[in-house]
């Protein structure tokens, strides 16, 4: 009986057990799960605290957003020749800013169709478009569809760079929800339109309508418009001038995406191709003064400060006469370089005014953009005598004065010929014609050197010249541009050249910026001082070392020769272009006897020659009239007492 009374007393000691397990486990429960959401909360809280500091990071340095609708952009530059040919364009072109009510309802639908079908109803960021564009890229095994909306390309292309980043992503994403909320989404759009790049260096529809259309973006027609729109995916692949058959395709894609997102049936986009508009081909930049166009480049902004907008240049350039003096350039050192170990060469052409009507800084532009004409300084030798004699005729010698060719020194320096010979006693007009050193180094020695100098600079030599003797032979470094200039006044006078390239700036309406109202220096040689000069400077092409360069026109002219044939020049003027020539080598290395009589005379008259060709004969200043004529103003100086 004791047995049975202990195992109920078992029993019965267990059954609380369970239920005490039970009832812990209960409680434990809503413990655990309370435990769990208070982790869950802590990592949300530093989630997004975590998250608020990576925003903080990258938006610490977003661009300044108030500038939104400012443009950060370089300036178009056109340069035009004298008869108004383009001869190079500079910078980006942005057309007026257009409104997107003023444009036809299709060209921004083909926009929309195109890059951003859901833009007026996502709120800056289109997540369904982002997952069709994964979508669609996984299946192809590429990347084949964007998922950036306009708004974002507004962000990116207004604020942000193109390099591919996360950081300039998440930057991008939060400046399109900034947009989204600081703009319309019309506003959005229109700042789309008008900002970013079409190709062909136009920035807005408005400036690509005008450069492949040459008509306003108000006025394109649908199958334009969807031209216009189709650019945006790759604008120099798609440009209808360089590629038409591909631009022609990506246009007939654009419609097919116009039909698809309803804007356009099958019959309407089918029109349009058999009605599409042709391309309109706008004048082409000429490949020829290429040299000329860097020089004018650099002196814009001091004729009208700084250049915030677009402009058009009117040049002084010849296009003919450019183009025929690279052409001649070229032939002659073809022909010759190899054998007289020639590389380079340069030409200057002025009118006697100072206007360049041609430059050639070098035999290759696309080899080297380093401009001989402006930018090289060499020494002139000879070319440097009619200054030295000039000098000399203001103290009263004259092209018939004599001299005696013969050894002598000025100090240590002993002037020699470069024939080795000495002609004994000569006229200045003989010892001009024959280079004769000598009778320079003499000149110098009457005048002085610092008078030489001066009157070097008063003709427009701007260099440094240093008041040596030897600056008799020409000793001092100048460029070709301002020594053809200093012979201008032997062209027109006596009257100073300043050489000049721009005659009028002006804006895209016309309004004129600038424009050039005279200038020179005035008269700075007597005319009976320059009728000396000139005396002398045609004996030089009738029978000294100018007569490869002679034809049959009335014409003065100087070659010069560095020494061991590192530089030949010949320099020369007709009463209506004066122009100059140098040969030589970048690396200062000898030519092979290559003199300025030589190479450069020969250059210089085939030019000059083929540019007089329609031109009336002129005399230069100073040139005997006709005994007729003559005698005609005799009687009228009698007859008035003048």
């Amino acid at each position: 009986m004791s047995q049975k009374k202990k195992t109920p007393a078992k029993k019965k000691a267990k059954k609380p057990a369970k239920t005490s397990a039970k009832a812990s486990a209960k409680t434990k429960e809503p413990i655990r799960f309370k435990r769990v959401m208070m982790w869950l909360s802590t990592l949300a809280v530093w989630g997004c605290v975590g998250l608020g500091f990576i925003l903080a990071f990258y938006a610490y340095d977003l661009p300044d957003v108030d500038k939104a609708t400012s443009v950060d952009r370089r300036p178009g530059l056109t340069l035009l020749s004298a008869d108004g040919k383009v001869i190079a364009t500079s910078g980006n072109l942005y057309g007026e800013a257009v409104q997107i009510h003023d444009l036809p309802d299709y060209l921004p639908q083909a926009v929309m169709a195109t890059e951003d079908r859901r833009f007026y109803s996502h709120f800056g960021v289109d997540f369904i478009g982002l997952a069709r564009a994964m979508v669609t890229n996984v299946m192809s095994g590429r990347v084949k569809q964007g998922g950036s909306t306009l708004t974002q390309q507004v962000a990116k292309n207004l604020f942000l760079s193109p390099e591919r980043s996360i950081k300039r992503k998440v930057q991008e994403l939060m400046l399109a929800l900034w947009l989204e909320k600081k703009f319309t989404k019309d506003q959005i759009f229109t700042l789309y339109l008008n900002r970013v790049y079409f190709g062909a260096g136009t920035y807005g529809v408005e400036a690509a309508a005008r450069k492949y259309f040459s008509k306003s973006a108000r006025h394109l027609s649908l199958y334009e418009s969807a031209l216009i729109a189709g650019l945006l995916k790759a604008p120099s692949r798609y440009n209808p001038r360089a590629n038409p058959k591909l631009a022609e395709e990506r246009t007939a894609v654009v419609l097919m995406n116009m039909v698809n997102a309803g804007y356009l049936t099958k019959a309407q986009a089918s029109q349009a191709k058999r009605h599409k508009n042709r391309v309109i081909k706008s004048a082409k930049p000429h490949k020829a003064g290429r040299y000329f166009a860097d020089w004018i480049m650099e002196q814009v902004r001091d004729y009208v400060g700084p250049i915030n907008q677009d402009m058009t240049v009117m040049t002084t350039l010849d296009m003919g006469l450019q183009q025929l003096a690279e052409r001649k350039l070229r032939q002659i050192l073809t022909k010759n370089g190899k054998k007289k170990q020639v590389e380079q060469a340069a030409l200057v052409a002025l009118a006697p005014d100072g206007a360049v009507r041609a430059m050639v800084g070098g035999r290759n532009y696309a080899r080297s953009q380093f401009n001989r004409a402006t930018q090289a300084r060499r020494q002139p030798g000879s070319s440097f005598k009619p200054f030295v004699f000039l000098a000399g005729v203001e103290r009263g010698l004259t092209a018939h004065s004599r001299m005696t060719d013969e050894p002598f020194a000025i100090g240590t320096w002993k002037p020699r010929n470069y024939s080795g010979k000495y002609l004994g006693e000569i006229t200045l007009a003989q010892a001009m014609a024959e280079s004769v050193n000598t009778i320079s180094a003499k000149i110098v020695q009457k005048v002085g050197p610092r008078r030489a100098v001066e009157t070097a600079h008063r003709l427009g030599i701007t260099s440094d010249l240093k008041a040596h003797p030897s600056i008799a032979l020409g000793s001092s470094e100048v460029n070709l541009l301002e020594l053809t200039a200093a012979y201008g006044p032997f062209a027109n006078g006596g009257f100073g050249v300043f050489p000049f390239g721009i005659e009028t700036i002006k804006d895209l309406n016309g309004r004129v910026l600038y424009q050039r109202t005279g200038g020179g220096a005035g008269q700075i040689v007597a005319p009976k001082h320059v009728a000396e000069i000139n005396k002398m400077m045609k004996q030089v092409m009738m029978t000294g070392t100018g007569q490869k360069a002679n034809f049959n026109r009335s014409l003065g002219g100087k070659s010069g020769t560095s020494q061991a044939f590192r530089d030949a020049w010949f320099v020369g003027y007709s009463a209506d272009l004066v122009l100059g020539v140098w040969m030589g080598n970048d690396n200062e290395k000898p030519m092979k006897k290559v003199t300025g009589a030589g190479l450069p005379a020969q250059l210089w008259g085939d030019v000059m020659k083929s540019a007089h060709h329609n031109l009336p004969p002129k005399p230069l200043p100073g040139d005997r009239a006709p005994k007729a004529v003559q005698e005609v103003q005799g009687f009228f100086e009698k007859l008035f007492g003048n």
